[in-house]
């Protein structure tokens, strides 16, 4: 029987999973390889849904972290994807709040135990957050360390933005926590799909987990704009927000463009990217503690 490779994209919040995922497929259609994406989300709506491409299966898991409150859920859709489809590989995107043995523990279920081969983990680790690790509040720096400790390839993404003796010194210290993983310095994702296939998953032991899977209590909000709002405005409010906002993506009108921006927020740092495209404008926002009321009328009142 044919067995399918399965991966996990772990990392957290705005480390790039998404941006590695793009250039994983784009990867696997040049090797003539017949895959599926599962992307977890937890809001109710995906911004990156349009970024995967009508051809390659996608499943959907909203609204909960699958290690947590949509494991069943998961089951169904994994079935689904591998009844419906002759894969070659299934690549699993999570939440920037999962934690990646707890998320590999939800998909060896015995119904799949002769219908996958579970190739392991990739960990993407954004070098900013991790060389501003300290402003993290706790049990946000506890579930980043986890999320290394467990990898069986880490990406240090973001190469481009810090300096090479930054570089060298964030490897040392991963390479310290998780030396038997093979760590790999990245500016925007970028890798060949050799190395993800030639990786080799370390065993692991969900029940050893030192992580924070219920202290770490994050929310999201959906906020769809009915019409195009002022830049300024808009980024008047970013500077108010609270340290407890981790994480915004989506797409944003603005009056003085004629199509929308993709907007992404990662701990205080904004990124506009114009589109050539109309798209629905949704922005969702992820943190803890959301004054969601008082988040939802600030945005219905800019301009």
């Amino acid at each position: 029987m044919k067995k399918t490779e399965i991966y996990i994209l772990g990392g957290f919040l705005g480390s790039g999973k998404t941006t590695l995922l793009r250039n994983i497929i784009k990867e696997e259609k040049k090797a003539g390889r017949k895959i599926a994406v599962l992307l977890n989300e937890l809001g109710s709506i995906s911004v990156d849904t349009g970024l995967i491409g009508e051809d390659v299966p996608l499943k959907e898991l909203f609204d909960g972290c699958i290690c947590c409150s949509i494991q069943d859920k998961l089951e169904v859709q994994l079935q689904e994807l591998l009844t419906s489809n002759d894969l070659d590989s299934i690549y699993i995107e999570t939440t920037g709040a999962a934690h990646p043995v707890e998320v590999l523990d939800s998909i060896m279920s015995p119904l799949f135990a002769e219908q996958l081969i579970y190739k392991g983990i990739v960990g993407v680790v954004d070098l900013l957050r991790w060389k501003d690790r300290e402003k993290l509040p706790p049990h946000l720096r506890q579930l980043l360390f986890e999320q290394i400790r467990h990898a069986d390839l880490i990406l240090l993404n973001k190469q481009d933005l810090v300096s090479e003796i930054d570089a060298g010194q964030i490897l040392f210290s991963i390479q310290n926590i998780n030396p038997k993983a093979f760590c790999l310095l990245t500016s925007q994702a970028g890798i060949s799909l050799e190395i993800i296939r030639n990786m080799n998953m370390q065993p692991k032991d969900a029940s050893k987990i030192s992580g924070s899977k219920h202290s770490l209590q994050l929310e999201a909000l959906v906020h769809r704009f009915k019409d195009a709002i002022k830049q300024q405005e808009f980024e008047e409010w970013l500077r108010s927000l609270p340290d407890t906002i981790y994480r915004m993506k989506g797409y944003i009108k603005f009056t003085h463009s004629d199509y929308p921006y993709l907007f992404q927020y990662t701990y205080g740092m904004p990124l506009f990217l114009q589109e050539g495209l109309n798209l629905p404008l949704n922005l969702v926002i992820i943190g803890e503690e959301l004054d969601k009321a008082g988040i939802v009328h600030q945005l219905e009142n800019l301009g």
